[in-house]
């Protein structure tokens, strides 16, 4: 709109003076004082009609001169003062016929100003503008009783303490409400709202769009990849703190402002201008929610829009507090209890998912199965939403369990009185998870395999409760107490996969014994030794460190015992030639056998992985 930037002189009153006209001569005082109030609200009226005026009809009062503007305003309010006193005078007077025509032009100019202030100002009446600014500075310019240097002094404050982008915004919301008064005041509440809902609303739904959030059905977002969805919710997510707190909170703070004196009139505005906004942006999640993608990295996606909700929940009931936006409030609220439910559904899913794989170990060879560590990584991960997690299993009962697997061999029925509900519900998934392990443990080709996998996998699942936050939801207790069951499957694993091999020597290797004796103990501890390590050197172990601990473990508990016995009794075997054929192994040879263990198609040191290394002495 073209705007001039020169000022016409301001219109002076004539107030306590002598009218212009000499013909003038009303009969009491109380008419004199009507004459002279209508002239000069007649001559300040019709200056600013645009149907007369080509200069008044391109620019703007309030932007011309404030002054002028507030003398405008207050002309308007003196003038239905005066039309009430002619009503009770006279209903057919001429001058109320006139007052009434002065009315219908002044309230079309403050429409026309309303919407040129409205519409200069989009930039200085943002919402992030407004919603920065406290409601208790906003400086009001309207009043019966007007005064020049008041107003100067206010906006010179102003303009010394605030910016100047926020100073241009304090005297449009001034502006605008000085107009809203007046309109309002005068019966033109329609015209006013009309133009002021229009604008706005304009406002909210450029802001929604520019947030990208979108109007979406339940087809289109079962449609979308998940990698599309994905970057769909992060930016909802980054959009629903700018919508609510800076969006509609500045929006609130504006239409309470400008249409402070009606609350009736200023729930109605706010009503219309934020409802489509405020539905479509809290539609969304509730679709994502209801989603059939079950993919694992859902449940964090859901979290984190509950988390947003659960935050922005205090604001949304302040801004939106209103009888006519309480359906907003109910739809964050829903929103929020709908959210909570998915997450929790989502874990019972994810367990359901655990129990039914189907996937199976290798039978020959000793590893961290594959659903271990997928598991134990997406734990580790929803740890880290602990906090809100814990938040949304408080006071929820758990749901009937399914049994437990009878051969869960090394566990047992744990105790669920753990210090929250979600700490409790982790717990079970681990459970879940090594019960399905122990399950998979049966297709390993050996017992003693078995029982190496399930140490492995508990281990495993130990080191990542232990390096991440699944720590301080489990607790340490937690740990010692699978820490001593890897140990102990690691006992079984020696007993049965050794135990001949260590029973085999005697109790007390320096006890006497005769060569007879000693060849039955030398002949036993051979026999023994080569069908355990051919029978353990037929499968490997995947990881090494683990691999290194068992076959020291193992080293410690057979060498201090074949030694003494070997250093007491091999002279007692009788000759070099009988000791060769007795006594198949030195204790380095047997440190050397250990110690290659779990090494399946090498052959080093002379170990093999099928028992064709032993070769006898000659």
């Amino acid at each position: 709109m073209r705007i001039f930037s020169s000022k016409t002189p301001s219109f002076a009153f004539y107030r306590n003076t002598s009218p212009p006209s000499s013909t003038a001569a009303p009969s009491t005082s109380r008419s004199n004082d009507v004459d002279i109030d209508m002239d000069e609200v007649e001559a300040l009226i019709l200056k600013w009609n645009p149907e007369t005026s080509v200069y008044s009809s391109v620019t703007s009062l309030f932007f011309n001169d404030k002054t002028e503007a507030m003398q405008y305003i207050h002309s308007v309010n003196q003038l239905q003062k005066l039309m009430h006193s002619l009503h009770k005078q006279n209903p057919s007077s001429p001058k109320l016929i006139l007052a009434q025509s002065l009315m219908q032009i002044a309230m079309k100019r403050l429409q026309k100003e309303f919407y040129q202030i409205l519409s200069m100002n989009r930039a200085h009446l943002d919402p992030d503008s407004v919603s920065t600014r406290s409601s208790t500075s906003r400086t009001s310019f309207c009043s019966d009783s007007y005064d020049d240097a008041s107003v100067e002094d206010d906006v010179r404050h102003s303009g010394d303490t605030i910016s100047e982008v926020e100073r241009v915004s304090s005297e449009a919301m001034a502006d605008l409400k000085s107009i809203a008064d007046c309109m309002v005041s005068n019966g033109y509440t329609r015209e006013c709202v009309r133009v002021y809902t229009t604008m706005r609303k304009s406002i909210v739904d450029e802001g929604i769009y520019r947030l990208s959030v979108e109007e979406w059905t339940s087809s289109k977002v079962n449609k979308l990849a998940w990698d599309v969805l994905d970057f769909k919710i992060k930016s909802w997510l980054e959009a629903v703190k700018i919508a609510v707190r800076t969006l509609f909170a500045g929006e609130r703070i504006l239409c309470d402002h400008v249409f402070a004196g009606s609350q009736s009139i200023r729930e109605a505005c706010f009503a219309e201008i934020s409802r489509n906004g405020a539905s479509l942006l809290f539609r969304f999640p509730e679709l994502v929610a209801k989603t059939k993608k079950s993919l694992p990295e859902k449940i964090f996606r859901l979290i984190e829009m509950y988390a947003a909700i659960a935050a922005l929940l205090p604001e949304i009931e302040s801004i939106f507090s209103l009888d006519s936006t309480a359906a907003v409030k109910s739809q964050a609220y829903a929103l929020f209890l709908q959210l909570s439910e998915s997450v929790r559904t989502s874990l019972m899913e994810f367990e359901t998912t655990i129990q039914k794989d189907s996937s199976k170990s290798a039978a020959n060879i000793a590893a961290v199965h594959s659903l271990t560590v997928q598991v134990m990584n997406h734990l580790s991960t929803l740890a880290d939403y602990s906090n809100v997690l814990s938040e949304i299993f408080f006071d929820v009962s758990q749901p009937p369990r399914s049994p437990l697997p009878e051969s869960y061999l090394y566990s047992p029925e744990p105790n669920y009185a753990t210090e929250t509900e979600f700490s409790a519900r982790m717990a079970r998934l681990i459970l879940v998870l090594l019960c399905k392990i122990d399950a998979k443990s049966r297709h390993c080709k050996e017992v003693s395999v078995s029982y190496l996998f399930l140490a492995m996998n508990l281990r495993h699942v130990v080191a990542k409760v232990r390096t991440s936050n699944l720590l301080y939801v489990l607790g340490d207790d937690w740990v010692l107490n699978h820490d001593a069951k890897v140990k102990r499957l690691i006992a079984k694993y020696e007993r049965v996969a050794w135990g001949k091999v260590v029973s085999s020597l005697p109790s007390n290797p320096a006890a006497e014994m005769s060569a007879a004796e000693a060849r039955v103990v030398f002949g036993n501890f051979n026999f023994e030794f080569e069908k355990a390590y051919r029978r353990e050197n037929a499968f490997s172990v995947s990881e090494r460190e683990f691999g290194e601990e068992v076959k020291v473990s193992l080293v410690r508990k057979v060498i201090p015992v074949y030694r003494e016995v070997f250093e007491t009794h091999r002279i007692a075997v009788g000759s070099v030639r009988d000791m060769r054929d007795y006594v198949t192994f030195t204790p380095e040879d047997v440190e050397n056998y250990m110690l290659n263990l779990f090494s399946v198609g090498r052959a080093s040191s002379g170990a093999g992985g099928n028992g064709s290394c032993f070769v006898r002495k000659k």
